[in-house]
């Protein structure tokens, strides 16, 4: 039924389907379960130590025969502003009152670290069949190691100016990162958050500014979504939100809560948790201190002084202060395995797409 298998015969898989590599949702056992359907498997690396990525990529391995994408973030590590780090901690502080924590407590360490040397030999050592990227893509002489050991290089792109980029410096494949889609921005060469292009816009454009396959996400949850975004003329989806249902997403309770409630008009694009724009649903310290405030360090400082607030408010039961990823279609989240979801969304697809043909 597929008709473009370009994105089928890079990556070597059945359908095209990538699990998105949600960082903090998704372990081994969440891509085994894509992996075993026919999907790519992801294992997000941004918030993993090195042992904790190895210790994945084993499980992965020893589950499942099958391609898997390791991703990694690319940003560059922002310079200490202690004047803008007191500022944020005078701003929470009325936060930490309310819930007791001692306000000269050492902050913890909001680490996301950025590809580099180190994480290169280790794709070198572990040699996953595609090497994805957020935020642009590490030095070129990086990528073409990472090229070197057999794996297929993908970034993500919000533009096509920065689709066009990442083609002229060597990505096999480009997501096409539609303003729906949930948790960090992919926005690089700019800082313009408002004139970020819907997926339904960006996708026939990106397919008509490069040569190298596209790969549609935002907003895609159904069978409905993936036929459109193919007759866009993307080689594959690539799906979040609507994996954060399934039983193996790592999602605390309120997290958890808040996907099931929500409507499809709470989200928003906000910088209050990290630094950078991401898409989540709207709580309380979004809705209070701004959903684009100005106030928050560079990413990744700004969570640490978050984490303590986290650390108390999600035991109770509150997600006033957790980052609640989601993308704009997670009213069309189904509760079921990984696995079930994947099949379910190729049957979906198939049965459309059969509708759809002459004959």
């Amino acid at each position: 039924m597929w008709r473009d298998r370009r994105v089928l015969d890079l990556f070597g898989i059945k359908h095209p389907i990538l699990l998105a590599p949600m960082a903090g949702p998704v372990l081994s056992e969440m891509a085994i379960a894509v992996a075993k359907e026919g999907g790519l498997g992801s294992l997000p690396s941004a918030m993993l130590s090195p042992e904790q990525t190895r210790t994945e990529m084993e499980k992965f391995r020893a589950a499942v025969k099958a391609p898997v994408n390791l991703n990694f973030f690319c940003h560059t590590p922002p310079a200490q502003d202690e004047k803008r780090e007191a500022a944020w901690r005078a701003r929470l502080a009325p936060y930490y009152d309310e819930l007791d924590i001692d306000p000269a407590a050492p902050i913890p360490v909001s680490s996301r670290t950025p590809f580099d040397e180190n994480l290169c030999q280790m794709v070198e050592q572990l040699r996953p069949e595609v090497v994805s990227f957020h935020f642009g893509l590490p030095p070129e002489v990086l990528v073409a190691r990472v090229k070197a050991s057999g794996a297929k290089v993908i970034s993500s792109a919000t533009t096509i100016r920065e689709a066009i980029w990442l083609e002229e410096r060597g990505c096999d494949a480009i997501i096409a990162q539609g303003s729906e889609a949930g948790g960090h921005r992919g926005i690089f060469l700019s800082k313009h958050t408002d004139r970020q292009v819907g997926t339904m816009a960006l996708v026939p454009q990106m397919v008509d500014a490069v040569k190298v396959p596209v790969i549609a996400a935002g907003g895609i949850a159904d069978g409905r979504g993936i036929v459109a975004a193919l007759a866009l003329g993307a080689s594959a989806v690539q799906i979040g939100t609507a994996y954060l249902f399934c039983p193996e997403a790592k999602v605390n309770a309120p997290h958890r809560a808040a996907l099931k409630a929500a409507w499809d008009d709470d989200t928003v694009l906000t910088r209050v948790f990290t630094g950078r724009p991401a898409r989540g649903i709207a709580n309380r310290i979004v809705s209070e201190i701004g959903a684009m405030s100005d106030l928050p360090p560079e990413f990744p400082l700004a969570g640490g002084t978050i984490m303590p607030l986290r650390g108390k408010a999600e035991p109770a039961g509150s997600g006033d202060f957790t980052p609640l990823w989601s993308g704009q279609a997670m009213r069309l989240g189904r509760e079921m395995p990984a696995t079930e979801l994947t099949r379910t969304l190729v049957e979906e697809t198939q049965a459309r797409l059969r509708q759809m043909t002459p004959g």
